[in-house]
């Protein structure tokens, strides 16, 4: 049914409710009273101590006679009548029509569309055919992906599982020290701030690409409800460290433009975030699609650049240089929320290898001399890139350790990726040396809980107090 802003065409349809309606029943001071709706029947309701009749009808809610129902008519038609051409000059004939037409509509509605049916994919289970598990696949699945079970990943359901255990987040991690000793004009040396803001700056964006890639790309492209499952709670968890680093960034009073725009103003953090956007661009296409071999190349590149080179390796120098800090009782609520944060991305880690090793099994085809040259050569350029990331932000030595006891940690490190997808190691005889980074990823308990918190940090129903 149509209302007075209806009739009111001078009034913009974007103009307040409250305006239109002013506007519509405002006709001026010569305008008549409202119209009243004359009552065709009186109250059917029996007021207290109204004597009824014998059939339980009062006499003042009994219906009229024939001849007072035709003399209420023609008056209440006169009085329509006269007030109908007073308000003539101000009602459009066509909204009246419109009116007319929506109230005593003269034809049968048309019927709604029946709603659009997809075509079921040749390979796709139709009716009553249940899913199995050999239908399932990594990617090109051309089964139900609505229905989770049955299992075919068990590890990526365990690791979604593991994800749910370690929730926690940052307004839990006390920064009063922190904030205390950055004031200091001499809690931190220069090269300590350097360390601290070329970190923030870094993650606080880098977190974001992933977190973009997955939710824009990557969920779409892994046809496997299982692994989606995971794939969303990765998600949630980069945007819990984009606010970690937010949460550092504003407790210590930093300069937020400064911080935020280091990816687009400091060269070395510039140049790992546009390598990594290089392979984002491609699988990003909403008309990019898997299933010929050029597009499969394309999604298994970009599982190996953000799994294996951007979580695996651009974050460990910056993570080794905060977690050294608090090691040394240095910004420890920064340190605290970098410490479950590298937990969480070593788990990303561990998953998104998974992922990789599985489309290989599943798509050997992908896995030639080409491919594995060039994650090879990707693998290699993350870790020069990172080297020159250490190299700026430590130009002296500091908290125990240097440029150089970094860039063989870094080696140490891409040679665990290259073995952890079937690529033989690149940097011989090299070993870790900073063997507490290991412990520090080791999801035993170091602190008393009362004291801060259980740094394996598991929810309630899944935290062990033996």
């Amino acid at each position: 049914m149509l209302t007075w802003d209806d009739y009111n065409e001078d009034v913009p349809p974007t103009a307040p409710t409250g305006a239109r309606m002013m506007a519509a029943t405002d006709l001026g001071p010569s305008a008549p009273p409202p119209i009243e709706r004359a009552q065709a029947l009186p109250a059917i309701d029996t007021p207290l101590g109204t004597p009824a009749e014998p059939n339980g009808i009062a006499p003042s809610a009994r219906p009229p006679t024939p001849a007072l129902a035709a003399q209420g008519a023609a008056q209440g038609a006169a009085q329509g009548a006269a007030q109908t051409a007073e308000l003539a000059p101000r009602v459009q004939p066509a909204v009246v029509a419109r009116a007319l037409e929506q109230e005593f509509p003269t034809s049968e509605p048309a019927p709604h569309p029946a709603p659009e049916v997809l075509p079921i994919a040749p390979d796709t289970p139709s009716g009553g055919e249940r899913v199995t598990v050999d239908q399932k696949r990594m990617i090109n699945c051309r089964a139900d992906l609505n229905q989770l079970v049955p299992f075919k990943y068990d590890w990526a359901w365990q690791k979604y599982l593991d994800g749910c255990a370690n929730h926690w987040m940052p307004q839990e991690v006390n920064m009063t020290a922190d904030v205390a000793l950055w004031k200091s004009e001499d809690g931190l040396t220069a090269d300590e701030r350097v360390v601290v803001k070329r970190s923030l700056g870094f993650f606080s964006t880098a977190d974001s690409l992933v977190a973009n890639n997955l939710v824009l790309a990557i969920y779409r492209l892994i046809t496997n409800p299982e692994c989606r499952q995971y794939l969303l709670r990765q998600a949630f968890e980069e945007a819990i460290h984009t606010h970690a680093y937010q949460y550092c960034i504003e407790s210590l009073g930093m300069d937020e433009g400064e911080i935020f725009n280091m990816y687009h103003e400091v060269p070395v953090v510039a140049a790992k975030a546009s390598w990594a956007l290089k392979y984002t661009r491609e699988i990003s296409d909403p008309t990019f699609t898997t299933g010929t071999d050029d597009g499969d190349r394309a999604i298994l590149k970009n599982l190996i650049a953000y799994y294996c080179v951007l979580e695996g390796i651009f974050f460990y120098c910056g993570f080794t240089q905060i977690l050294s800090m608090g090691r040394r009782n240095k910004m420890t609520g920064t340190s605290e929320q970098f410490q479950y944060i590298l937990r969480d991305e070593s788990m990303h880690v561990n998953f998104g290898i998974d992922v990789i090793n599985q489309i290989k099994l599943e798509n050997p085809q992908l896995w030639d001399d080409s491919m594995q040259a060039l994650a090879t050569q990707m693998i290699l350029e993350g870790t020069e890139l990172e080297t020159q990331y250490a190299q700026d932000t430590m130009p002296r030595g500091l908290l125990g350790m240097n440029a150089n006891m970094m860039a063989e940690y870094l080696q140490f490190i891409a040679n665990r990726r290259l073995a952890q997808i079937g690529l033989p190691e690149h940097f011989p005889n090299v070993k870790n040396p900073f063997p507490w980074m290991s412990e520090i990823m080791d999801l035993k308990k170091e602190k008393n809980f009362f004291e801060t918190r259980v740094t394996e940090y598991q929810t309630g129903g899944a935290l062990s107090w033996d």
